[in-house]
């Protein structure tokens, strides 16, 4: 929405037929600024998103904040929020694309659109305080803000695309250890707000302040590299005892959302490659695991009712003689189901079982469904609907204690965080990609748990149906990965680590703290104007 224009500008002369030309000329002026501002933000946006899986540039990412900032500065909230509207499509239209891939557009416009909603009050908040002493702290905490705000509401949030999630690299990441994604998103920003400083100073002249303001800009990755030394290193075996895991990715028949219809061709797929397993493992060929994950959806059979499907998994786990984490839909609670991981034991069968906190709205569960149900039919390709859990994914297996969550659960702050701190050693991400095709979703969610292995120290042992699986070590490093759409198994000794993280002891401190920062600069610009009023109102 483009800016107001002052009473008075279009005023013409008497007999005058058209605007008066001090009028055009400041109707041209001013469609210019709008002109550049959207276009400038528009580029933000696109920058922004070449720095995640996909393209991965991760250099890029502080020019989306650092574009925002220039284009919003000055400006009033309703420009403000019209540019962050620019800026957060053209960076989440493309970044959520696979959420339409085979289930239409509606949903995936509708998803990225309510996710841009986000940025446009991003844009107004730093644009009214734009014009505050030190504008480029509060503008980077207000990313922060916007970032808390998105990943709790509505329905509980959806913290996909963070700034944080685009560091699987570099030096911003390791602030994930000292303050988790919060902190490193707002070095992210920081470092872009900055720029936006540098440059707006060199416009006007003043040489001196863009000169610090830059010299701020470098400093801040410059720390987050000093950051790095005192932090673990790419070794999956230093830091505990020792355990031998091995990460099966069976395949599926093909892509979309027919795999479904072939739940026991995939079962069959992940029993065969640790059946293959084993006999590689008495062959001498791989060594004896003490664990074996599988992924989500494994076994969208549920093994508690069909007794062929519990058959198989024993097999399976009786081959490899260790226990098998199984993902697996599992009928109840009432008329629900449950995204349900399973430790079966290769002796005593289903054991132990961490039901998915988060069930995702509109693809496990449909709130308000039939008032969705007017835009989109889509909505009942959800038949049932799944139950939340109500305890952490913290499990025991083989000797070692997983912080375990499934799927989209990685980029939940809380989540992860309460399963690390129960006294996981490792983390496991269990999860299903066969629905985003060969697009970039599989490699952001991998990404994720990049992030993830940094913020707790801990290694990520990360088990998809399809693609991309992965071991990554504590530094975010991948150990082992596959590619899209093919088996894979990969057998890793990982330590077991005790030792927390600042990240791990401080939990949400941070990211309230820095939305609590963005929050005090808005209230500066918006309180006193109402005090004032109120006053001169008291003082007639």
């Amino acid at each position: 929405m483009p800016p107001a224009i002052p009473s008075g500008t279009l005023e013409r002369p008497a007999g005058s037929s058209g605007p008066a030309p001090a009028a055009a000329s400041r109707w041209r002026r001013v469609g210019g600024q709008v002109a550049w501002r959207t276009l400038l933000a528009a580029v933000g946006g696109l920058l922004l998103l070449l720095a995640f899986p996909g393209s991965a540039w991760w250099p890029l990412a502080p020019l989306g904040p650092a574009a925002l900032a220039v284009a919003v500065h000055g400006q009033r909230a309703r420009s403000g929020a019209w540019l962050g509207l620019v800026l957060g499509l053209t960076f989440f239209v493309p970044l959520l694309s696979w959420s339409g891939i085979f289930v239409g557009s509606l949903p995936w416009l509708a998803l990225a659109g309510s996710q841009a909603a986000y940025v446009a009050l991003l844009g107004a908040a730093a644009a009214v305080t734009s014009r505050l002493p030190l504008w480029p702290l509060w503008a980077a905490a207000l990313w922060v803000a916007q970032e808390a705000l998105r990943g709790r509401l509505p329905f509980g949030g959806f913290p996909w695309g963070r700034l944080g999630f685009s560091q699987t690299e570099g030096p911003f990441l390791a602030f994930a250890a000292y303050g988790g994604v919060p902190l490193v998103g707002f070095a992210v920003a920081l470092t872009g707000t900055l720029l936006a400083a540098a440059v707006l100073h060199l416009r006007r002249g003043g040489r001196r302040a863009a000169a610090l303001a830059a010299l701020g800009a470098v400093a801040v990755p410059a720390l987050g590299g000093l950051a790095w030394l005192p932090l673990p290193g790419s070794s999956l075996t230093e830091g505990g005892p020792t355990r031998t895991v091995a990460v099966v990715q069976g395949d599926v028949p093909q892509p979309g959302l027919e795999f479904n219809e072939r739940r026991r061709a995939v079962l069959d797929n992940h029993v065969e490659q640790t059946v293959a397993l084993a006999e590689a493992v008495a062959a001498g060929q791989q060594p004896q695991p003490d664990l074996v994950v599988w992924p989500e959806n494994s076994s969208d059979i549920d093994p508690y009712q069909n007794a062929d499907a519990a058959r198989q998994i024993s097999r399976a786990a009786e081959a490899i003689g260790a226990p098998v984490l199984v993902g697996a839909v599992v009928s109840g609670p009432g008329e629900y189901i449950s995204n349900t991981a399973i430790v079966w034991d290769p002796a005593t069968g289903p054991g132990d079982t961490y039901v998915k906190r988060h069930p995702v709205p509109f693809a496990e569960y449909v709130p308000f469904r039939d008032f969705f149900r007017l835009f989109s039919d889509k909505v009942d390709l959800v038949r049932r609907d799944f139950a939340a859990g109500d305890e952490i994914g913290l499990l025991e297996m083989g000797g070692a204690r997983i912080a375990d969550v499934i799927c989209f659960e990685v980029v939940y702050d809380g989540l992860v965080h309460d399963a690390v701190s129960a006294g996981a050693g490792m983390i496991v991400v269990q999860t299903n990609n066969a629905t985003f095709g060969y697009s970039a979703e599989s490699a952001q969610q991998v990404a994720a748990a990049q992030v993830r292995a940094v913020e707790f120290g801990r290694s990520v042992a990360l088990a998809s149906t399809s693609g991309i699986s992965a071991v990554i070590a504590p530094d975010g490093s991948l150990a082992a990965s596959s590619g899209l759409f093919e088996s894979a198994v990969f057998v890793e000794e990982i330590a077991q680590r005790d030792a927390p993280t600042l990240a791990e002891r401080l939990g949400a401190g941070p990211e309230w703290l820095l939305s609590a920062l963005g929050a005090g600069a808005l209230l500066v610009v918006l309180v006193p104007g109402p005090a004032r009023r109120r006053s001169r109102g008291e003082a007639a």
